[in-house]
């Protein structure tokens, strides 16, 4: 057992991109910073690897537009190597009877395509739009801000004055807008704003992105809301791709945290974190160093931090309080390689819907039965797929000629029941969502070279995804802002002297945004 007499600022565990996010404004504030990671390669959920000979893909998260720009210009990314460009389409719908529908790149054009399936929805789309960005303004001016704990002491009073000065200084229908999002359901907001079924499902795709839910649910609506707040190169509402995949992302902001002088060290996976006086911590590796530190930023997810903080650490309520978290995203990651792009029945052609995101699941109502399939049998027998091919805009991904695909698949269960277990069943629900795609795109299977297939069960034990949420808790109504993780730990603090989490259990949850990592980062530099 090695013990290290020198005692950090911060001990950062877990090197995702959250807590190099934290490691790195540490350490510009000229702090002692060590980050430990428990695998051989920086970056979490965010990494890019190879999973075939001469394939390479984003393991996990797979699409940028959360990336916050503060964080982006503060840590200098673009001149630490990170190169984010556009998708040519947003979204590319193809449908069972061999229509498509398509989202555009401009108000014009996705009206265009939309009048195609109805004139009135067409007509309705720039009310939407203006309705959904009023009520992402809400939440936009709250991502760079602490939130008040529940029944806190007087800053948790001043920050909720701040917060209801914030929303009353938006107009009426952005409130209301708010106000829906998170009460009602995506369902019924989508039914009430258009009136094509495909449509509907267009924009409810949205609320069920790695939310176990169905899109009746109420509450769902947020999730919508959620993954329409981000921008990409100052477009607001863009999705766009890391080149390199999105460990570019990751491997940025390390360059970043490693130039201001914090040390990054691979392969410590982090077993105990316990007390040794008032003021130092200790954190121990499974080779045995033990580290010391004023102060410790987790992040991992708030129940492995429990599980790794000793009982002189944590309190009984305090740990109960976090493990009442709910988890499980009930979504299967797939990465294909490919030696030919698919031809989508819908539209047979190369082009730019090709490097769109392509959503498989025509209606809310298919969506729907998907979820209650999976909470029933295990799976939908009619799966929820986004495929993104990324080597359609990035050429360093897969050899000429040849390609890559992201499937992000919908529903399956977070962990078996009947004794079933996901490493017996993997191969089997992998070869179904392949073959869910060969429905819309005759022959696709056929150009299958191999597949790296990740259950909510590798999700956890390969990346330390909680049953396999990629969120680090579900996205619900009752588990955000001033509840997340838990009412009273919201600030970022966890009611531990000395120990923080930065990481999406924390607000404003997933998504590679590294807003975590930054306000955690804040309230770190003022207790020191």
């Amino acid at each position: 057992m090695t013990v290290s007499t020198a005692i950090h600022d911060t001990i950062v565990i877990g090197g995702g991109h959250n807590g190099l996010t934290t490691a790195a404004y540490l350490a510009r504030a000229g702090r002692r910073v060590r980050v430990l990671e428990a695998r051989s390669v920086v970056g979490g959920a965010a990494v890019t690897e190879e999973f075939i000979p001469g394939f390479r893909n984003s393991t996990a998260s797979y699409t940028v537009s959360l990336l916050h720009p503060k964080v982006i210009a503060d840590l200098q990314l673009h001149q630490h190597g990170l190169q984010i460009v556009h998708r040519p389409l947003p979204n590319f719908m193809p449908l069972p009877d061999g229509r498509a529908l398509l989202n555009g790149n401009s108000l014009q054009q996705t009206q265009a395509e939309f009048a195609k399936f109805s004139a009135a929805d067409a007509d309705r789309l720039p009310a939407y739009y203006d309705w959904l960005e009023g009520a992402a303004n809400v939440l936009r001016s709250q991502l760079l801000h602490t939130p008040p704990n529940l029944g806190g002491g007087w800053r948790d009073w001043w920050r909720s004055g701040r917060l209801a000065l914030a929303i009353r200084s938006q107009s009426a229908a952005s409130r209301q807008a708010i106000f829906e999002l998170f009460t009602r359901s995506a369902a019924e907001l989508l039914e009430q704003w258009f009136e094509n079924p495909h449509i509907q499902a267009l924009f409810g795709f949205d609320a069920i992105v790695g939310h176990f839910a169905s899109p009746y649910e109420a509450g769902s609506g947020y999730v919508l809301l959620h993954h329409v707040f981000g921008e990409v190169n100052g477009r607001s509402g863009a999705w766009g791709h890391a080149i390199g995949g999105m460990g570019a992302i990751s491997n940025a902001i390390a360059a970043s945290a490693t130039k201001a002088g914090a040390i990054i060290e691979c392969d410590k996976p982090v077993i105990h974190i316990k007390r040794v006086d008032a003021t130092v911590l200790e954190v121990e590796t499974e080779d045995g160093h033990q580290y010391r530190s004023k102060s410790v930023a987790a992040n991992c997810t708030p129940k492995r931090l429990m599980a790794l903080c000793q009982d002189d650490v944590v309190t009984d309520e305090t740990r109960a309080s976090i493990n009442r978290t709910r988890y499980g995203s009930g979504t299967f990651r797939m990465n294909v390689a490919l030696s030919a792009l698919p031809s989508f029945t819908a539209q047979p052609h190369a082009g730019a819907h090709l490097s769109a995101g392509i959503i498989i699941g025509p209606t809310l109502d298919y969506m729907a039965r998907a979820f209650e399939d999976a909470r029933r049998e295990g799976w939908s027998a009619e799966p929820v797929i986004e495929m993104l091919i990324p080597s359609t805009l990035d050429d360093t991904l897969a050899p000429s000629g040849q390609h890559v695909a992201s499937l992000f698949c919908q529903h399956v269960q977070p962990q078996m029941s009947d004794g079933r277990q996901w490493p017996d069943l993997r191969d089997e629900v992998a070869r179904h969502m392949l073959s869910t795609v060969e429905r819309y795109a005759p022959g696709f299977v056929d150009s299958v070279i191999g597949y790296e297939a990740l259950s909510p069960y590798d999700l956890e034990t390969r990346l330390g995804l909680t049953n396999g949420d990629i969120f680090h808790g579900a996205l619900t109504p009752a588990q955000l802002f001033s509840a997340r993780p838990a009412p009273t730990l919201a600030d970022y603090r966890i009611a531990i002297p000395g120990i923080y989490l930065c990481g999406s259990g924390a607000h404003p949850g997933g998504g590679v945004s590294g807003l975590p990592g930054h306000n955690a980062a804040r309230e770190i530099l003022r207790d020191l």
